[in-house]
């Protein structure tokens, strides 16, 4: 496991976070993260399934990094058996109040505590990014069935919306939309290339869900007292400026989906 690496100047003692330190923050915004993050589209969801569907025959699928369950929700809609892995105790006990059945296990993309060959197909909702993508892929390629598949999916805020683009710059950029404005996600084997398809969609959200958006980001839950307070005021300015919020009513968040997905031979 990465460490927090600790620097001693003088009197003062600086913390540097690394990327593990951050994908495992998500435990202590769990409400916020139900409340505030948006789910996926059913037809993003179903066109990642789509190569493995056989009619009369329910899936069996694993939601890996699955959080509050957001992806298993969709997952579960659409009449797959899931059991849903997640690194963070605490994201699991709120996948278990919102999402009843499904059973549930800690684990990581590259160290799954499931059977080998046991699966019709791994998803991954908001998380490759914080995956290697080498020991990843080798790992699910191990608890995936011959002809099974891989699907990756991330929601990103539409920033071409001047509203949107000046939110995203009061609360930062994160590593998921740096990673699909550049290269994209990356598989390594038993995985060949990603096929890759796009939605377009909004989101209606209230000023709670807006704000509880804002802190169900890891640079937010993992940032001091004084960035905190910085990011609340920009965030504010940016409220004021969108007229259903402002009165305390709505506004449509737009969305763009990006799903990704690979058989395994």
């Amino acid at each position: 496991m990465a460490l927090r690496r600790a620097v001693s100047e003088g009197r003062r003692r600086v913390v540097v976070m690394t990327d593990r330190d951050k994908s495992m923050s998500f435990g202590r915004a769990a409400a916020a993260y139900e409340s505030g993050r948006p789910g996926y589209p059913i037809d993003s969801v179903a066109w990642l399934l789509e190569p493995i569907r056989e009619p009369g025959r329910a899936l069996r699928v694993a939601d890996v990094g699955a959080g509050t369950g957001k992806l298993t929700r969709a997952v579960v809609e659409l009449g797959a058996d899931v059991v849903a892995v997640d690194p963070d105790a605490d994201m699991l006990a709120t996948l278990r109040e919102n999402v009843r059945g499904v059973p549930t296990f800690v684990g990581t993309a590259e160290a799954l505590p499931l059977p080998d060959s046991g699966l019709d197909a791994v998803v991954m909702g908001q998380s490759w990014h914080w995956v290697d993508p080498e020991a990843g892929s080798l790992e699910i390629g191990r608890v995936l069935r011959s002809g099974g598949t891989l699907g990756l999916i991330w929601n990103i805020r539409d920033d071409s919306v001047g509203w949107v683009r000046r939110l995203t710059a009061a609360m930062g950029g994160s590593n998921a939309e740096v990673l699909l404005a550049t290269r994209g996600p990356r598989v390594s084997s038993p995985f060949g290339d990603l096929e890759h398809r796009v939605w377009r969609w909004d989101r209606l959200l209230t000023l709670s869900q807006l704000r509880d958006l804002v802190f169900s980001r890891s640079d937010v839950i993992v940032a001091s007292p004084e960035k905190r307070a910085r990011i609340d005021a920009e965030v504010d300015g940016v409220v004021a400026s969108v007229p259903g919020l402002a009165e305390g009513g709505t506004a449509a968040l737009p969305y763009v989906t990006h799903a990704f997905r690979a058989r395994r031979p």
